[in-house]
């Protein structure tokens, strides 16, 4: 059974986190609109970590599950995402790790290595190249959706959002925060990367670049395209069995 924490970074915002097993440690970040449980412990992708032998580190990001939601804009500087992860690391003293990420938390990851982070191994899910570089167009379709709901440029979309906002008591106005705080990743800044990446891309999953295309400017990472689509390709045994046998 999962145990939970909480601990204060330094703006004073409470942030919460899941740990299961023990082992080697993994750091799991969850995407938009989702939480560690949702994300992580759900699907039993980190289950399987635990049995496979890793402390399984998985935290609540600002604005989602159990951590605060601030909604004042200025709890949401550039990269603080991942600034966050940072305090978490520093906060556990961890020194030998490995980092996944999943669609937001696969960003927040990538810009943790660009920002000089370097576990022993990361896993890049549900992103390709476009989606770590740059928030661009899909961050505006979740901004219209959240301040307009079935009135946005998307009425399905705004639904779909407002539904799941309301079924977690997500505040609108912390998840404009996110997305004011994504930062934009460099071709450079990628390439630069040395730790050994699996990049892990849903087959119908075409809102955020291409696998191959990432894995062309990461000298150290590796494509792998899974069936399924953004939102089910998570909670696949593929996924799981790749994600496990990757970290091994």
């Amino acid at each position: 059974m999962s145990q939970a924490h909480r601990f204060e970074v330094a703006d004073g915002v409470r942030l919460a986190w899941r740990e299961l097993g023990e082992g080697r440690p993994v750091v799991l970040l969850h995407g938009f609109l989702s939480s560690a449980e949702r994300n992580w412990f759900a699907p039993g992708v980190a289950q399987a970590l635990a049995e496979a032998g890793h402390r399984v580190i998985a935290p609540d990001c600002r604005g989602h599950g159990a951590s605060d939601a601030p909604e004042a804009p200025g709890a949401w500087p550039p990269d603080v995402m991942a600034a966050d992860v940072e305090a978490l690391i520093a906060h556990l003293r961890l020194t030998d790790y490995d980092l996944a990420g999943y669609s937001m938390g696969g960003r927040t990851a990538a810009r943790v290595l660009v920002r000089g982070a370097r576990p022993r191994r990361c896993v890049l899910g549900g992103m390709g190249d476009f989606g770590i570089m740059h928030a661009g167009p899909r961050a505006e379709a979740f901004e219209d959706a959240i301040r307009h709901g079935e009135a946005a440029a998307d009425p399905a979309m705004g639904r779909a959002l407002h539904r799941a906002m309301a079924a977690q008591g997500l505040k609108p106005a912390a998840l404009l925060g996110v997305l004011a705080a994504f930062a934009p990743t460099t071709k450079a800044e990628l390439a630069a990367i040395p730790t050994p990446t699996l990049a892990i891309l849903g087959e119908d999953d075409h809102d955020n670049g291409s696998v191959e295309a990432l894995a062309a400017i990461m000298p150290a990472c590796t494509p792998l395209t899974l069936p399924g689509d953004h939102g089910a390709v998570v909670a696949t045994p593929a996924f799981r069995e790749a994600m496990v046998g990757f970290l091994a």
